[in-house]
């Protein structure tokens, strides 16, 4: 019997003065302009709202992102709603 090893991903959030800061955990970027970012993270899909934001770095192989500008509010949201519309602006957009 071949044993087989299950890593948990954990997700993390760290922030420096509402202006920077990086998010751990991270599958994949869904979408990103100067109001919002959309990452699909290992904790469910979470929102980063705010201004002037800029993504300064992403390695999904290390499952990393790095962002800055000004953030007003960090949530998750219902990621099949969120991806459904994604894909609605994606084709129609």
């Amino acid at each position: 019997m071949v044993n087989q090893r299950v890593e948990t991903v954990n997700q993390e959030i760290h922030m420096s003065n509402r202006t920077e800061g990086y998010v751990t955990g991270v599958m994949d970027v869904i979408s990103f302009d100067l109001g919002e970012i959309v990452l699909d993270t290992a904790a469910g899909l979470l929102r980063i709202k705010g201004s002037k934001l800029h993504v300064k770095s992403i390695n999904l192989d290390k499952q990393r992102m790095e962002f800055e500008g000004n953030v007003n509010n960090i949530f998750y949201s219902d990621s099949k709603a969120m991806k459904r519309k994604n894909l609605m602006g994606r084709l129609f957009g």
